[in-house]
């Protein structure tokens, strides 16, 4: 008897089960990752395909290449090897292939007389960057979920508010836009303004613990407020309840009834026991890993070289190494125009032509915008990037020095680190302190090495009192950081040379200097800039807690693992793989 099998293989776990007269097998759990296929067998190549399935779902499990010992059994110890991925972008994020670039090179002046285009040629490794800028829509939902995960929190809301005052001038009517921008529907899709670098950053650090939970929901491994529905336990967090954070998540401070989901991934470490949660009961189970490969690395601001080299997009030009013809913008060409015959004349970016010129002449408004225009105006560059020339001028990650150029490192340039370690409430057993708002806290790193633990719990114990109301603990009567200071004497640590210990009143800082840490880069030329601003290589600098009309910002992450996006017809040397160990 002929027996006819039909079925379709998507890329998901399925139950396949087969049924002849003499024979009934069922395979459960078996995962194939190829195309939809029709398949018909005979009733004897029906019963080989059971045998081989069967076979290859028993295959051993991989060894160690060093020692032999199989991974993923929890009989040999429970060592586990994760499967290796090339992780994709996090939400609203497309990737970037890094190389090589003169950095400062696409500027042809300096108009200003400051010195800070010096050319210097760097590496830039390959990352994640906004498609567009965070848009007001985008600034809302964080506002949105402030407002209901700490309402009774006036000060942290108040702080996250951008500052629409930023739109007044003396002898301008722009009061419309102190009321309207940020939250009326006609701009929602706007690039937001008004932020500061500080409040950029903290956006990030959101986004970034959003956008991982989100991930470990869709997932079944952490519960959702549908989950919770009925059992005690509201959709926000309750008295006492945090909201999640990666890095406690991380450290397995994150734990619970009403947090772990049914489908956190089983516990193979022969000590682990057995728990109530995350799953079915009596099974060990533990939160995701960073080895994992399933959350995201950290949303940031780029930084300084990594803006500059993304706006240039010089990857459109280049072929086989050679780059065919530079640019001065995003866009190739000399000009702001475009030469295509259906937009020709058309500006290619949102800027203020001349004096008095914000939008055209009415009846065509050239560029049509008068301030900001939406975040997916005009093309996108070779990158895909939107807006990397005008419309607002971008925060990056950089403290400004106007000798960056001449003494950042070759490889993936960057002025501003400011090194810290997550503090721990209990160094015996690893637990981090955290704040009111479930974040860990942060002290300033005291060494460019790993500590001996004697060291490490001696610095932990001085930083985990907290300072009294005059700056000095409570325990000691000294100032702050005093102990681990003597706990650590004779090993000093400067995090980078951005002069930070330098003897400067930050009270004249934009009168007689500018070597002040909290002065922060931003790029890119806005919609009240002339064109000279939308050169990638152009920069200036504002105060970390300024805001303006004409900044917001985009965010970047880390691209973690091989650095070339793009392989499809390029020539690889090929890999072998390790041999199995058998004893003899």
């Amino acid at each position: 008897m002929q027996t006819s099998v039909y079925f379709f293989i998507p890329d998901k776990v399925l139950k396949l089960a087969f049924y002849s007269n003499f024979f009934k097998f069922t395979l459960l759990k078996f995962k194939y990752n190829c195309k939809n296929m029709k398949i018909l067998f005979t009733r004897t190549a029906l019963v080989l395909l059971a045998a081989g399935a069967l076979l290859s779902g028993c295959s051993k499990h991989q060894q160690s290449e060093k020692t032999g010992i199989p991974y993923n059994d929890r009989n040999n110890g429970g060592y586990v090897k994760f499967r290796q991925t090339h992780p994709s972008p996090g939400p609203g994020l497309v990737p970037i292939e890094g190389g090589t670039f003169v950095l400062g090179g696409s500027a042809d002046q300096d108009i200003t007389f400051d010195y800070n285009n010096v050319r210097k040629r760097v590496t830039i490794p390959s990352f994640y960057m906004d498609e567009t800028e965070v848009s007001n829509q985008d600034w809302l939902d964080y506002l949105h979920w402030i407002s209901i995960s700490f309402p009774a929190d006036h000060e942290l809301y108040y702080d996250a508010l951008p500052d629409t005052l930023v739109w007044r001038r003396p002898l301008s009517y722009n009061e419309p836009y102190v009321q309207n921008y940020l939250r009326h529907p006609a701009f929602q899709d706007y690039p937001v303004v008004g932020v500061s670098w500080d409040q950029a950053q903290d956006y990030c650090q959101w986004r970034t613990d959003r956008a991982n939970e989100f991930i470990l929901q869709q997932k079944g491994i952490l519960a959702t407020a549908k989950d919770n529905k009925g059992k005690g336990r509201a959709a926000t967090p309750a008295a006492g309840q945090t909201p999640f954070n990666t890095d406690m998540y991380l450290n397995d401070q994150y734990r619970g009834a009403g947090i772990d989901g049914k489908k956190m991934p089983a516990d193979l470490n022969p000590n682990a026991r057995a728990t109530n949660t995350g799953g079915k009961a009596g099974r060990a189970v533990r939160p995701v890993r960073l080895e994992d490969g399933i959350l995201k690395p950290a949303y940031r601001l780029p930084t300084e070289a990594e803006w500059e080299y993304a706006a240039l997009a010089l990857a459109g030009n280049t072929q086989f190494e050679n780059i065919n013809d530079g640019k001065i913008y995003p866009w190739n060409g000399m000009g702001v125009r475009s030469p295509n015959k259906k937009t020709r004349g058309l500006i290619l970016a949102n800027f203020k032509r001349g004096e008095g010129d914000n939008a055209g002449v009415g009846g065509y408004l050239n560029d049509k915008a008068d301030i900001t225009a939406p975040v997916r105006s005009y093309p996108p560059n070779d990158f895909g990037l939107y807006n990397m020339a005008g419309n607002v001028n971008e925060w990056v990650q950089d403290t400004y020095r106007q000798t960056s150029f001449d003494e950042v490192d070759d490889f993936n340039p960057f002025r501003g680190n400011e090194y810290t370690n997550k503090r721990f409430a209990d160094p015996a057993r690893g637990i981090y302190a955290k704040d009111k708002y479930g974040r860990p806290i942060k002290d300033a790193a005291t060494s460019a090495k790993k500590l001996k633990y004697s060291d490490m719990l001696a610095l932990q114990q001085a930083q985990s009192a907290a300072p009294g109301a005059n700056g000095a603990t409570p325990a000691t009567g000294q100032p702050a950081g005093t102990q681990a200071k003597n706990a650590l004497a004779g090993k000093p640590y400067d995090a980078d040379q951005r002069g930070f210990a330098d003897t400067v009143n930050t009270s004249l800082y934009g009168t007689t200097t500018l070597v002040n840490d909290h002065s922060k880069v931003y790029k890119g030329g806005s919609w009240n800039d002339m064109a000279y601003w939308l050169n990638p290589a152009t920069r200036r600098f504002m105060d970390e807690d300024d805001a303006s009309a004409e900044v917001g910002f985009r965010c970047a992450m880390d691209l973690v693992g091989s650095p070339e996006i793009y392989p499809q017809g390029k020539a690889h040397f090929g890999t072998k793989k390790a041999k199995g160990f058998k004893a003899k």
